[in-house]
């Protein structure tokens, strides 16, 4: 039986869970929140639908992929530029490099959250390019430091600048696409960490030759070059990226209503609400499942971010030159790339998250177990790969998650934006363990990492659980009243208040 809608367009009461429903077309005009002339949502195919998704990933999915791999590259080239001279350069001592790393992420987990909201104000055709334009001019600079202390200021400059990036793009994801098609636009886009991996040990080990040039060493080449990359890119991007789906003009109108009804009535028969309010705000701090998303965040941040500022390190440690330690990072990063993908598609296609979410913390676990002992270092360089592998696979899973069993523009942004700026002191904590003093071993880096994975691997499970007692619960009370013959209670407006507390919501596992 369908139902009407707030908006005048019959629609049919969508399955939370599978997210399927088709439009019945009405004969008049629709206001979808944007462009008050879209006609109503027409009736799409399997084939068409597939179709118009492809077109919107055409325009968006490459120059934000393109956006990340540079962010990912500009903030772990640090690791690679170590190998290259810069702590001696620069006369580091003790804990001087670490120090400097964790400047990064004070101010990025800081300014997160309020660029989550400022991105929906100032357009992301706009707000997105104009950060990378920036963080580009800033890795350009960092090439021309001389001391320490302005190592750490240009370090603490790009950590606020990068910070709009990663939340702004996964909010504005989840402004286009349904749920169930989320986490491997999010795994397209987050695959470009990896890649950026790879290209950093590559890129490293070319520009090393450029040492000397014009006085610079080759660390200074890798932050000038790989800055100007992204001051390119961030221009280009100007021209490329478009806001949002009611506004935007590669689509038709028939399709731009398609895309915006399919995503309103993605996770309520009613849609979503649409004003920010003060409430949204406390209601995402107020909830269970931010708090512990943010600890499973946590468990696999740390790693990945352990993982990224020392894999040149680590191998290094094992008796390679630095020349052939930047060239062994490239594979551990190619393979975390294909499993990456892998398990995005397949959790889009089963519609489930946290299978592959517990699959990525024990390899994880397994890798860091390896790294740790007395085994050869042969067998250690191949215990990064599980390491790397493990968390960068399940990353976008994890955001995806949350992403998905939050209801409500305003309150996903809000909740993700906690949920990243929050979690990403982990890779703060990183930052910190692996100790020059600590090598060849790293026992103290490893076993901290082991502990972060132990914390997810105890959290994930009572997630599960809890959303699963919470579904069966809202099945049981949909069955009771159907068996009376009764409907819930509730308005359309008062549905769209409770959001992901209303009794149709279902959440994702």
């Amino acid at each position: 039986m369908s139902k009407k809608s707030n908006v005048g367009v019959d629609i049919e009461k969508i399955d939370s869970q599978s997210g399927k429903a088709t439009p019945d077309t009405a004969s008049d005009k629709v206001d979808f929140g944007g462009d008050s002339l879209l006609p109503p949502p027409p009736k799409l195919s399997e084939e068409e639908e597939r179709r118009l998704w492809r077109k919107v990933d055409t325009r968006l999915m490459p120059i934000l992929t393109l956006m990340y791999l540079l962010s990912f590259l500009d903030r772990g080239n640090i690791g690679n530029a170590k190998l290259q001279g810069l702590v001696t350069e620069l006369g580091l001592t003790g804990d001087q490099y670490n120090i400097a790393l964790t400047m990064y992420f004070i101010p990025y987990c800081i300014f997160e959250c309020p660029a989550n909201l400022v991105l929906k104000k100032f357009r992301p055709s706009r707000w997105l390019p104009g950060i990378t334009l920036t963080w580009g001019i800033i890795m350009t600079l960092m090439g021309l430091v001389k001391n320490y202390q302005q190592l750490v200021g240009v370090r603490v400059c790009l950590g606020v600048a990068e910070a709009g990036l990663f939340p702004g793009v996964v909010y504005y994801l989840t402004l286009w696409y349904p749920r169930h098609l989320l986490q491997l636009r999010i795994g397209l886009f987050f695959g470009a960490a990896s890649l950026a991996g790879a290209f950093s040990g590559l890129l490293a080990y070319g520009i090393s030759f450029m040492s000397g040039t014009r006085g610079l060493l080759g660390w200074s080449w890798i932050f000038i070059l790989e800055g100007i990359a992204t001051v390119v890119v961030g221009f280009i991007a100007f021209f490329i990226l478009v806001d949002f789906p009611a506004t935007t003009t590669f689509l038709t109108p028939e399709e731009r209503a398609y895309v915006i009804w399919r995503k309103k009535y993605d996770n309520s028969s009613v849609g979503e609400e649409e004003h920010l309010e003060s409430r949204h705000f406390w209601a995402a701090v107020s909830d269970w499942q931010v708090w512990l998303h943010i600890l499973i965040y946590m468990s696999i941040v740390a790693p990945l971010y352990g993982i990224t500022l020392f894999l040149p390190t680590i191998i290094n440690s094992f008796g390679h030159s630095p020349a052939i330690s930047q060239l062994l990072t490239v594979p551990p990063y190619l393979v975390a790339t294909i499993i990456l993908y892998t398990f995005a598609y397949f959790s889009d296609r089963i519609r489930m998250r946290s299978p592959f979410i517990l699959c990525g913390l024990f390899m994880c676990l397994i890798g860091f177990l390896i790294n740790i002992s007395t085994l050869p270092s042969s067998v250690k360089y191949f215990g990064t790969f599980f390491v790397v592998a493990g968390s960068y696979s399940a990353f976008p899973g994890i955001v995806a998650w949350l992403g998905n069993n939050l209801s409500g523009q305003y309150k996903r942004g809000i909740g993700m934006a906690m949920h990243i700026g929050i979690g990403n002191f982990s890779g703060a904590i990183a930052a910190n363990i692996y100790r020059t003093r600590d090598g060849p071993r790293f026992i103290l880096g490893h076993a901290l990492e082991l502990m972060f994975v132990g914390i997810g691997l105890i959290c994930l499970p009572i997630a599960v659980v809890t959303y699963i007692r919470i579904n069966k619960a809202r099945d049981a009370k949909a069955k009771e009243l159907q068996d009376k013959g009764e409907v819930h209670p509730y308005s359309d407006d008062e549905l769209r208040r409770m959001g992901d507390r209303a009794p149709d919501f279902r959440y994702t596992l």
